[in-house]
Order: structure tokens, then C-alpha cells, then sequence
């Protein structure tokens, strides 16, 4: 028997009882397309990066192999209420015990049940797999898996940075390196690459699948004042049919889109990082029971929210970045059914998106930080480093993540500062993180720019999209964008013919921005995306001049 028949056959194995697990324990009569792909690598003992949009069944993907393999599946996830959503799902499906262990209960008692045997699943956020003890009581018990939920939260690069997240590397060598699979809903080219390298993945199976929803269409609407762009977005969001979101830039128009659509006999609630937990909560409860017909929020009603009839959603200003926005939009239409993305759009409204993410590090900050490490023999508790510079936790924490990248500094198990064996000088390790620091406002000034070519493109809206996340779109017309409906969309261009016209996905090299990767191409520009500088559209007519490829 040859070697192809051999693996063939045992590929098949796996997907055969891969299915019938999915089948007998959840329900699933099929697996969609990533899912089962996935499962087999991870069975197989390969580490995974899987970039699935939002409602496409990621979770599926840890649950099944995990009933297959010995030992619990560890999976980390950010959200306490996501965590309990989880686990209450596991259960319903009698799926060999889960557990949460988290502030909310007793971490201790979660642990004894794991090291029972009584939980395949344990589900944790970063910050308590930043506690050594909790880490060395799941070690003992030989975890089967681990599944690192939200991953693009590990990246600087994303747009939802998380410092916790940036511990899992070494959490996940410590637990003996089983498969690991990296789970997002939307992650670039340059963020893919960070998950991959921030949570040592061992040559990882990386699968980005079905970015496209068809059933979404896609909207730009224009203004100039913005009075008449609120007075529109009202119109609309109160004489839809069907639950929706409305996405806002800050918590005063939360409450005031709120009121206004309540005035207009809408059941409408506000939701944002300013009210009380037990608020919070209602509105949660709220959405998930369907009692409330829109809700008006912030980015901070995002992870969690599980409700697959969401029929429109609407964005009263762009946020930060594609990113974002398509991972906002993608909680429309979960079902399959149709659902509407609406962009009200001034372009003014790009100006509040660069005063939230122009602040810079403290170049002053980042050199006493380096400094008192470094004359501190041994290891710096980071409580008392914040109290002795009065510095918040948050600040501090982004200066040391910085001074780490920079190589100067390391962070114990216990989350203590160390000055990096054979680290650079303070001085040089403060300049150092600064360009880093300055590199990642670049890079973030960047994505607004996408976003303002998403909102004013002359083109299909879901081709740049889908471009912007390296994912082609070869049809001529989606049918389903406001531009194509018009008949504005030019028509695609042709593939490039040769190296010389940058196809798309091309590794290319500019004389200021270094190494880069093609993203989009158009009749007269194509779009890169460089390690250094982010997100630049250049002209075709001129770029041969700068820019050769790899």
C-alpha cells in the first residue's frame, strides 16, 4: 500500500469520527467549510490559526477534537459572560463536564474539578493564566488542547490589543505545548503573522475561510452636516423591521441615539463601558431574550453577543479601522438571511478616530522604567514600579510591553519585571521602544485611511473589503453593495500579466518603506501593506520608481 493511500485512509478516519462526534453529541448534521479541515490538524497534533468570520462556528472547531483526545481542553477566552455562555452549551449537550474559572466563583474549586477529572473543558481568561499556581494545577493534568479565543487580542498590530495576551507563549510552553488553535474573526496579513509568532505556534495549518457574507449588503450613506446625518440614521433604524445595533464613537450619543429612537416608540437601550455592571447586564439579557428592538453602543457590546436574527447594523461614524468594522458588522445575518450594513458617513468623523489612537508612549516614562529595572538587582514587583512612578496599571503596562519588544525587559510567571540578560542600555532600549511605539501610530493612522477608502471607494465596497484582508474577489459585481446596485462599481481589473504589474498577494520592496505585501489592485493603483508604515495606496503609473518586487 502506498504512503498517499496510507495517509489518505487515515485522514479519512478522523473525519469519519470527527463528524459522528458533531453529530451524536451536538447535533451538527454537517461541518462547514474550515471546521472539519481543522479538526483533523489539530487531531493530528498540529497547531491551527483558523480566521473564520464571526458566527461561523470557530468554537466547533476545539469542541469536537477535544472529546476525542485525552485530557481537558484548555480554552481561553476574554469575557466572563462568554465563558458562562460556553459552558452552560457544553452542558446542554452532555459534553463530558465543563468549568469557568474566574473571579466570579471559586477558583479553587474550579481547579479541584479539572484535576478530577470531572471537566473536558476549561474555560479562563488571560489574567488567570497569569497566576503560576493556576497554571502548574492544569499542567498536572496534561491538557489535550488549548484554544486561544479572540487571538488577534495578542497582537499589537490588531485593533483590540491586549497586553494579558501577550503571556499565552510561555503559558503554552509550560503546559507541554499540546495543539493549539488561534482563533479570530478577523485578522490581517501582518496580524496573522504576530499571532503566529507571539504564541509560538509550531509551524501552525493557517486557514482563512469565508470572509465573504453574501446575504450582508453593504451601504455608504454621505453627509455633510451633521444634524442631517443623525436625523437619517433615526429614520432608518426606526422603520426597520427586526432586531439591531447601532454602533457609536462615544457614550453621550449612546444615550442620546437612544432616547431619540425611544421617542420614536422603539424599544432602544444605550449600552457602553460607562454604566454600572448591573446595567450592563440588563441590556445583555435584554438583546440575548430578544426584548429589546435596538441597541445603541459603543465598541464595548462586541465579544459574546450570540444572536444570530440581527438584521441591521448601523454605524453612526466609522470606527478605527476595516477590522473592526467587519467584525462589527459581521453580528448582522448570522442566520443566513438577508441583513443590512449602513455606514452614515462625514468625513469630519475621521478626526475623533485619530484623537483616540494618536496618543504616543512617554519617551521620558519608557527610559525610568528601563532604568530602575535594570539598577534593581533581581526582579521589580509591577504594583510597586506603578506606585513608585504613579503610574496607572494600564500605562504601565503598555510602557513595559513596549521595553519587552525592545528587548530590555522580561516579565516573570508572577507578572515581576527582570532587565533582560544582555539587554540593551536604557537609553538605547527607550529609543528603541519609541520607534516601536511610533511604528504602531503609523500603522494605526494607516487603517483610518482604509477606512476612509472603504466609505468613499468608487468601487464594489465588499471587494475592498474582502482585498484589505487579502482574500480575492474575482466576480465582477457582488449585487449586493450600494455601488454595484447603482451600477457605479467600474469593472474589476484583469489579473496582472507578470511580477513586473505586483499581482496581488506579491511580496514587494519600496526605497522608504522597506518590505511589503500586495493587498488590492485596481485599474491605476494597488494597495500595500508594509511592516513599517501600514496601509499605502500608490499610483501604477509612477510606482515602478520606488518599488520592485521580491
Amino acid at each position: 500500500m502506498g504512503l498517499w493511500t496510507r495517509l489518505r485512509g487515515r485522514f479519512g478516519r478522523h473525519g469519519r469520527r470527527l463528524r459522528a462526534t458533531a453529530r451524536e453529541r451536538f447535533g451538527w448534521q454537517t461541518l462547514r467549510p474550515g471546521q472539519q479541515e481543522a479538526m483533523e490538524h489539530l487531531l493530528r497534533g498540529r497547531d491551527v490559526l483558523l480566521v473564520m468570520p464571526t458566527g461561523g462556528g470557530k468554537s466547533a472547531v476545539y469542541q469536537v477534537p477535544a472529546l476525542l483526545l485525552d485530557g481537558p481542553a484548555i480554552v481561553v477566552s476574554p469575557l466572563i459572560a462568554l465563558q458562562r455562555d460556553q459552558v452552560a452549551g457544553l452542558l446542554r449537550a452532555d459534553a463530558g463536564g465543563a468549568v469557568a474559572v474566574n473571579s466570579t466563583s471559586s477558583v479553587e474549586a474550579g481547579l479541584e474539578k479539572v484535576t478530577a477529572g470531572d471537566a473536558a473543558f476549561v474555560f479562563l481568561s488571560p489574567e488567570q493564566l497569569a497566576k503560576p499556581d493556576v497554571v502548574e494545577r492544569l499542567a498536572q493534568v496534561r491538557p489535550s488542547l488549548i484554544a486561544i479565543d479572540e487571538a488577534h487580542c495578542v497582537s499589537s498590530w490588531g485593533h483590540d490589543f491586549r497586553p494579558d495576551y501577550l503571556r499565552l507563549g510561555k503559558v503554552i510552553e509550560r503546559l507541554g505545548h499540546p495543539p493549539v488553535v488561534a482563533l479570530t474573526a478577523t485578522a490581517a496579513p501582518n496580524v496573522r503573522e504576530e499571532i503566529v509568532r507571539s504564541l509560538g505556534l509550531t509551524r501552525p495549518a493557517t486557514l482563512v475561510r469565508g470572509f465573504d457574507r453574501p446575504n450582508l449588503s453593504l451601504e455608504v450613506r454621505r453627509f455633510a452636516r451633521e444634524e442631517d446625518k443623525r436625523r437619517a440614521l433615526v429614520e432608518y433604524a426606526a422603520s426597520r423591521e427586526g432586531l439591531g445595533l447601532v454602533y457609536v464613537a462615544t457614550r453621550k450619543a449612546a444615550e442620546e441615539y437612544a432616547a431619540e429612537l425611544a421617542g420614536r416608540g422603539r424599544r432602544a437601550e444605550p449600552y457602553h463601558a460607562g454604566m454600572r455592571g448591573a446595567a450592563r447586564t440588563r441590556v445583555h439579557e435584554l438583546f440575548t431574550a430578544g426584548e429589546v428592538d435596538t441597541v445603541v453602543a459603543t465598541s464595548a457590546f462586541g465579544m459574546g453577543i450570540d444572536r444570530p436574527d440581527v438584521r441591521y447594523v448601523l454605524h453612526a461614524a466609522p470606527p478605527e479601522s476595516p477590522d473592526a468594522y467587519y467584525q462589527e458588522i459581521g453580528r448582522a445575518g448570522r442566520d443566513g438571511q438577508p441583513a443590512s450594513a449602513v455606514l452614515f458617513y462625514r468625513q469630519e468623523d475621521l478626526g475623533l478616530r485619530r484623537f483616540f489612537t494618536g496618543g504616543r508612549a512617554d519617551a521620558e516614562a519608557l527610559l525610568r522604567v528601563a532604568t530602575l529595572v535594570r539598577e534593581h538587582a533581581g526582579t521589580v514587583p509591577a504594583g510597586e514600579l506603578a506606585e513608585l512612578l504613579k503610574l496607572s496599571t494600564s500605562h504601565l503596562s503598555r510602557l513595559v510591553n513596549l521595553l519587552e519588544r525592545a528587548g530590555a525587559l522580561t516579565v516573570t510567571g508572577t507578572g515581576d519585571l527582570r532587565y533582560a540578560p544582555g539587554g540593551p542600555e536604557p537609553e538605547r532600549a527607550a529609543a528603541r521602544a519609541a520607534e516601536l511605539d511610533e511604528t504602531r501610530r503609523r500603522v494605526d493612522d494607516s487603517r483610518i485611511d482604509m477606512m476612509r477608502g472603504y466609505a468613499e471607494t468608487r468601487g464594489c465596497r465588499r471587494r475592498f473589503l474582502l482585498a484589505y484582508f487579502g482574500e480575492p474577489y474575482a466576480a465582477a459585481s457582488c449585487g449586493a453593495c450600494d455601488t454595484c446596485e447603482n451600477g457605479d462599481a467600474p469593472e474589476p481589473p484583469p489579473p496582472a500579466r507578470d511580477r513586473g504589474e505586483f499581482p496581488v498577494q506579491a511580496k514587494v520592496t519600496h526605497k522608504l518603506w522597506g518590505q511589503g505585501t500586495v493587498m488590492s489592485r485596481e485599474h491605476d493603483r494597488i494597495t500595500v501593506l508594509f511592516d513599517s508604515v501600514g496601509y499605502k495606496t500608490l499610483s501604477l503609473a509612477v510606482v515602478g520608481d520606488v518599488l520592485r518586487p521580491l
